[in-house]
């Protein structure tokens, strides 16, 4: 069962440092149920002056988050060329970074060589880990947490490897 965001929100708001999110999927099983990923197949695109407009409540979430001077990275390591999935999560992606959020991208090929976990995951202030778990259509199923030193230390020092590598999102072009 997925995590709901409420109960998301309150480990996020828990964070007193930082909160890294490392993301390796391709296409995380939005098609047929993301009326903002039809929108956007349909030519739509979000309004870069109409802040408004924009993914509620999460990005109130992360001002919030931010606002108080926790760290909030993510890095997306992507196939190139990039699935159609991966064009849509760019093209909305400096929503993100307006509200605070750090946001970077790795192409596969340059990641090659990184010892990484299995599964997507966020750190929270470098003590807790949660994986999130995905069937193989790229539906979330559920979420893992860890709050052992040794899964934590190979959690941050994967990001960290994939963080020194990546190209900033304003940056990346497909």
């Amino acid at each position: 069962m997925s995590q709901s965001l409420t109960s998301f929100a309150d480990l996020l708001r828990s964070a007193e440092r930082s909160a890294v999110h490392l993301e390796m999927r391709d296409n995380y099983g939005v098609e047929n149920k993301n009326e903002a990923f039809a929108r956007w197949r349909e030519g739509d695109r979000l309004d870069r002056a109409n802040r408004a407009s924009w993914w509620r409540p999460w990005l109130d979430l992360v001002q919030e988050i931010t606002g108080r001077g926790v760290s909030l990275r993510r890095a997306r390591i992507v196939s190139e060329p990039v699935s159609e999935y991966i064009r849509f999560e760019h093209s909305g992606t400096f929503t993100n970074v307006a509200a605070g959020e750090q946001v970077r991208w790795l192409p596969r090929r340059q990641a090659s060589d990184i010892a990484l976990p299995g599964n997507d995951f966020w750190i929270f202030d470098d003590r807790l880990v949660q994986f999130n778990i995905f069937d193989g259509e790229g539906r979330w199923v559920h979420t893992d947490h860890s709050d052992k030193p040794e899964v934590a230390q190979l959690c941050a020092s994967a990001f960290e490897t994939v963080w020194t590598r990546t190209i900033p999102h304003d940056a990346y072009s497909m």
